[in-house]
């Protein structure tokens, strides 16, 4: 057998023995290293199956148990051996045609697979920046899974960036949409009880920050994370879904109200999600991670070329609160045709009709304050998109046809509303509407739903998903904060983009701060909202703001309009969780800079030695003005000349921000 570990440090003695077998209690071992040797794991079987990992030889993640759990035949590695292993090295390159961070996406690994007696083995996958294992089995027939069973153990005094979830009244705590803080909390005092959706953070005293989460999620429920009383944490998965009710209400949806013993059923010879440990030394190498998107399968669709995301509105937030207009504001015919206009004059692609368009429960029904065929006749004149809300329940049952419809009326973007869980039945839903979705050349955002665990790679029409604490609490709390939204980067986007819904015009600072529904309000500044569109991983950006707003301030907005939504190359020039981002993204020989800060004012100094040697670059810069500090909406638009040897300092007030747009001259 031949194979490369690349570059091993010295006092890294972990053998690799050809053909032996992991027996119980024995003290054989394998090993892999990552390619640059950086990374390492060490393998061996006890009880159970067992890894340790390795960053230059120091020990940063201890001891840890993987195994499944399969009903009838128990635990799958329990009193099994090794038959044989392999290891390889592999060199890729990833074109995404949809590209969040970056469209030539560098994968390369090494790759160790343990072959067992029982019709199972195990894969791991060695990058630079991080680990993955996964399991396949080869079974005949199909096989029930009772649990999944995996505990992370850390070093003592580890800290977590842990989105513990708030359990519904009405449901179990599998139900959740997936829109919670991650507050940094000492994980030796989770309780066993508490639980988090992934992707989390953990933050060791010392070493490396080490983020954890899944890929290739399908036909399998998502993992949780649940404390432990000590510093591990131990995957937990929602239990297969045999009854279910409809709730009531404006926004129906299916809960569970009896659960199977086994977390899913499936075929018995498949692979499984892999399980992902993101490793950074600094915490700028987090945000431009890709990691999840390698690990994915690749696209189902062919060709897609035409998957065309770009900038949207939205009134949901705003509840179409609309002002210096001559007619009634709100889900009707003219406002649409508002915001069409808005779309036309400032460079938007399309807009989003949101609930209420059509009776929630009923596609075909719809809302006799609106005339259909003016908004899309309007809408095709001025070279405009409609994109169109619904429901998810209404959605699968009325699907072909609501598809047909669409695809009739030239909508070739939706969004599903309101699914909340990831069970195994559920995530088979989003492969079943992505793909129909698909079918008909129509692209698809998932909201109330979990984190896309780059499932956007299989299916590149699903160009965002929701998952997250955005624009909308702002109606009713102050959760969403410039200290939430620089963590964001470093957390939640590690699993993929998501539609925060940025671009707020009523700005407040902190003291100044109220939720108001119809006049909503954004904490930080005007420039901490223009930022996010850079900032945040998202090729389908929707701007929530108030569009009369934005009319009266054309700079401003004609600046926002500009900016693309996908990108050739993402480089995070500097940040630290929860406290400030700096990131730098380039679309063809442009250039785009944004920086975001938390609660505390700060002076970022930008070096464009990323820039072109020979180029010359024309800068319009938009930053916190002089008085953003009491009056949050406050910003300055200037001019100049920038090249790679030059440096520029930049002021954040308190939540604040800045948007830099370099075009080559």
């Amino acid at each position: 057998m031949n194979y490369t570990f690349g570059y091993m440090k010295k006092f890294l003695l972990f053998a690799v023995f050809i053909g032996f077998r992991m027996r119980c209690l024995s003290s054989d071992s394998l090993s892999v290293c990552s390619p640059s040797g950086r990374i390492c794991v060490k393998i061996w079987m006890e009880e159970n199956l067992n890894y340790r990992i390795y960053e230059n030889g120091v020990s940063i993640l201890d001891p840890s148990e993987i195994g499944m759990v399969l009903k009838d035949k128990g635990n799958i590695f329990l009193n099994n051996h090794t038959v044989s292993h392999s290891i390889k090295k592999v060199s890729n390159q990833i074109i995404s045609p949809v590209p969040e961070k970056r469209r030539r996406i560098a994968d390369n690994y090494n790759l160790l697979e343990i072959t067992f007696r029982k019709a199972c083995k195990i894969e791991f996958t060695l990058y630079d920046d991080g680990v993955a294992y996964r399991f396949l089995t080869s079974f005949r027939d199909s096989i029930k899974i009772s649990k999944g069973s995996g505990v992370f153990h850390f070093a003592r005094q580890s800290n977590v960036y842990f989105p513990g979830i708030h359990k519904r009244n009405d449901a179990d705590i599998f139900h959740t949409s997936y829109e919670e803080l991650y507050p940094l909390r000492e994980m030796a005092k989770i309780g066993t009880e508490e639980m988090a959706y992934n992707p989390v953070l953990v933050s060791p005293e010392n070493g490396p920050k080490i983020g954890i989460t899944e890929s290739d999620l399908e036909d399998y429920p998502g993992m949780f994370l649940s404390g432990s009383g000590s510093d591990a944490l131990k995957g937990t998965f929602a239990p297969y879904p045999l009854e279910e009710k409809m709730t009531g209400g404006d926004y129906p949806q299916a809960l569970v109200t009896r659960r199977a013993d086994y977390i899913a059923r499936t075929k018995g010879a498949r692979s499984f999600p892999w399980r992902v440990l993101i490793i950074a030394d600094q915490d700028k190498e987090l945000p431009s991670n890709d990691i999840v998107y390698r690990l994915a399968s690749p696209s189902r669709i062919g060709d897609a070329s035409w998957v065309n995301p770009g900038k949207g509105t939205d009134e949901w937030t705003i509840n179409v609160n609309l002002f210096n207009v001559p007619f009634r504001s709100g889900v009707n015919t003219a406002s649409y045709r508002y915001y069409i206009d808005f779309a036309k004059r400032f460079g938007f692609d399309r807009i989003m009709m949101d609930a209420g368009w059509s009776d929630n429960m009923d596609l075909f029904k719809i809302n006799p304050d609106i005339n259909m065929d003016s908004i899309l006749n309007y809408a095709k004149e001025k070279g405009i998109k409609i994109s169109m809300w619904t429901l998810a329940h209404t959605l699968d049952r009325q699907l072909d046809s609501a598809l047909n419809r669409f695809n009739r009326w030239g909508v070739d973007f939706i969004m599903t509303d309101f699914i909340d869980r990831d069970d195994q039945k559920t995530v088979n839903f989003y492969y079943r509407i992505a793909k129909a979705c698909a079918d008909h050349h129509i692209m698809i955002m998932y909201h109330g739903a979990y984190p896309p665990k780059r499932f956007n790679r299989t299916y590149p029409n699903n160009v965002t998903r929701e998952g997250v604490l955005g624009s909308e609490y702002n109606i009713g709390s102050d959760k969403a904060s410039p200290d939430h939204d620089v963590t964001l980067p470093f957390t939640r986007m590690l699993a993929g983009s998501f539609d925060y819904e940025p671009g707020i015009l009523n700005n407040a600072t902190k003291k100044g701060f109220r939720p108001i529904e119809g006049m909503v309000m954004s904490q930080g500044t005007r420039c901490h909202q223009l930022a996010m569109f850079v900032v945040y991983d998202n090729p389908m950006e929707i701007f929530s703001g108030n569009p009369s707003q934005a009319w009266l301030e054309p700079q401003f907005t004609g600046l926002m309009g500009s900016l693309p939504t996908t990108w050739d190359e993402t480089n995070i020039l500097d940040g630290q969780v929860g406290k400030y981002i700096v990131t730098a993204r380039q679309k063809s020989a442009n250039w785009y800079i944004a920086g975001m800060s938390n609660w505390s004012p700060r002076d970022i100094k930008i070096k464009f030695d990323f820039l072109d040697a020979s180029g010359t670059y024309k800068a319009e810069i938009c930053k916190d003005g002089v008085n953003a500090d009491r009056y949050a909406a406050d910003y300055i638009i200037m001019d100049t000349l920038v090249k790679k040897t030059d440096e520029m300092n930049i002021h954040l007030a308190p939540g604040g921000g800045f948007l830099i747009r370099l075009e080559k001259q």
